[in-house]
Parts: structure tokens; sequence; C-alpha cells
């Protein structure tokens, strides 16, 4: 019996037959996420998505393209990656949501050194999971293996998707009037931003590892770091259904100061009551440990809150009601005000 010949471009490092063995282990973790409107199974060279003529008398679409950063480190160092993939799908639909647009679907690229059907499995599994947190549909994707630019075990993740959206529904903060009031979302914990700082803090500075139980967090190290980033597509748009929002902010990198102003009309601040939201005890933990001061910690990290809605100060009992019936712990942060000059700055925390 002859051995099976080896080809040269697996000997270069890419195998076409293992690439193809894993798209056959995620079909049935990608099928599952699918929606109406997918019209093609994993394995085209498209995604075809039909948006119906019946939902929508003037449709817009959003688009939004996002990764998790140096987040990815942390999965690696705990080999642990079937949770990477809901911050991958969190990055992208959160940005969407805030103006008012449902997720339709998503695409991933994944690109690694070699292939290890496995770890990518896991990963998938983790976009899947955050597809059907946000009911968007996972209509395709791209798998890069590139020996010789990744390091052995590493890899890096991106995310697109595209969402819909009633063009006189859109939200754009426009409009946003001084005293309408700040309700705030809790996060998860540090979600996707700010990991650069995080593991100087952590790993040069303190010499932890992942696997170090922290009595400050009630658990190890890596347990915390790799807490999903929280989804709030069906929260925000059940609030919307019933409400008339002024403004929404994904609390990203930048954090508050400068998220909030991207959807600020002219002539207005936010107003942020410091001691209106509890700290958690991970910021609390960095902030101490890595001497960062209150101003850096709200630029760097969401500091608890991770979706921002502006509403009218007369529905803000209602709209927490609502908020408490979906699960969400929501507080008044603070509301805004006059922006006295235009170059006084746009977020004030007090």
């Amino acid at each position: 019996m002859t051995e099976k010949k080896v080809s040269r471009y697996a000997e270069s490092g890419v195998d076409i037959d293992k690439a193809n063995d894993f798209v056959d282990k995620i079909k049935p973790l990608v099928s599952a996420t699918f929606q109406r409107g997918v019209l093609t199974g994993i394995g085209g060279f498209g995604g075809l998505f039909a948006l119906g003529g019946d939902r929508y008398k003037d449709p817009v679409l959003v688009s939004s393209t996002d990764g998790v950063g140096t987040k990815l480190k942390i999965a690696e160092l705990c080999n642990k990656h079937d949770t990477i993939g809901i911050d991958l799908v969190a990055m992208c639909v959160n940005d969407i949501v805030v103006s008012g647009a449902r997720p339709l679907f998503f695409l991933d690229y994944f690109a690694v050194g070699h292939l290890d059907v496995d770890q990518a499995t896991d990963v998938v599994k983790g976009i899947a999971k955050g597809c059907q947190i946000s009911k968007c549909s996972l209509i395709g994707g791209e798998t890069a293996e590139m020996p010789g630019l990744y390091a052995k075990g590493a890899y890096d993740l991106a995310g697109f998707t595209v969402g819909i959206a009633e063009r006189n529904e859109i939200i754009d903060g426009s409009e946003t009037k001084v005293g309408d009031k700040l309700i705030g979302l809790a996060s998860s914990g540090i979600h996707s931003n700010g990991y650069s700082l995080v593991r100087k803090i952590c790993f040069e500075e303190l010499g932890l590892s992942v696997d170090d139980e922290v009595a400050e967090l009630g658990c190890t190290l890596g347990e915390e770091l790799l807490r999903p980033t929280r989804i709030y597509t069906e929260t925000v748009l059940n609030v919307i259904k019933n409400f008339k929002i002024h403004g929404v902010v994904h609390i990203t990198g930048g954090g508050f100061i400068d998220n909030i102003p991207r959807i600020l009309p002219a002539g207005c601040k936010a107003v942020l009551h410091r001691d209106a939201w509890p700290k958690m005890p991970v910021f609390e933990f960095l902030q101490k440990k890595g001497n960062v001061t209150e101003e850096e910690m709200c630029r760097t990290f969401n500091s608890g809150i991770g979706m921002v809605l502006i509403v009218s100060a007369k529905r803000v009992d209602d709209i927490l009601l609502q908020l408490a019936a979906l699960g969400e712990q929501a507080y008044v942060i603070g509301e805004v005000a006059v922006q006295k000059g235009k170059k006084s700055r746009q977020v004030e925390l007090v």
C-alpha cells in the first residue's frame, strides 16, 4: 500500500484538508444561528441575506467592524477560547444598536499561523453563542492560515456585522437636550478595552499569572479578565419599542470621556455623578494597584457601565422599570447640562 503523499503546500505550513475538516466541524454551530433572511449555508463564496420588503418602509443598513484587542492574549494564556467569540460579536453589534439598528448578519475573520482545529472550533462556538444572544445570523467568514506570521498558539480575530433600521427612527443624539437624564446599564467587567494597561499592571508590575487567585476579585485573575462582553442589543431594541430614546452610547475604547461626546449636540455636556453606581471590584483593583487616576480610568475602561441611554427626565422611572423587567442593572448616572464655551469639556465627572 502506498503512503499518501503530503502536498508541498502542507509542507510549507498550510493544510487545506485540515481547513476543510474544520469547516465541516463548525457547520452545525453556524447553522444554529440562522434567522429569517439567510439564503445560503456555510461554504459559498459569499453569504446571501434577503432583507424582505414587508418589514421596513425606508430601510437603512448600519454596519460595523471590530476586534477584541489584546484580550486575545488572555485567552491564549488561559488556553480557553470558547468565550472570546462572544466578545467579538458584542463589540460589533453593540456599536450598531446605538443607532437603533437590529443586527441581521455577522461574518468573522480568523487568522492563525497553524490551524488547531479544536482551538478554532472553540472560537467559533463563542461567535455562534454571541450571534444567538444578539439574534444575528453567522453567514460566513474567513480562516487564514499564515505560517511565519503568528507565533505558535496565537491568532487574531475580526468581526463584521450589518443591521437594519427605519430611516425616520434612527437614533443619532440630535434630539438630546439640556435636562435629559443618562441611564447607565451595568457592564460585566472590563469587556474588551484597556487590556494593554491591564496586562502591564497585572503581569509586568504585579507579577501575577492568570491562575493566581485574587482575593479582591473572588476568583482567579484569568476568570475575571475573560468575562465576556455584555451584549445589549435585545435590551436596547426592547426599550426603544416603548420609549423615545434621545441617544445611546456604547462605552467602549475611550470610556465615558471620548464616547459620550460622539452623540452630544453642540452646546451640551454630560455631567456624570461617580457615586451614582457601584464601583466593580476589578476596577478598584486596577486603579489602586496600578496607581491610575479617576479620569484615566474613565477614559480607558467602561468603569462598570457598558451602555448609556439618554432619555427625557419625565420618562426615567418608566424606563428603569422596563430595564429591571429585562434583567438589567440600571442606574441614573447623570444629566445633560449646558456646555459653557466650545473649548470646555463635554463630559464632567463630579
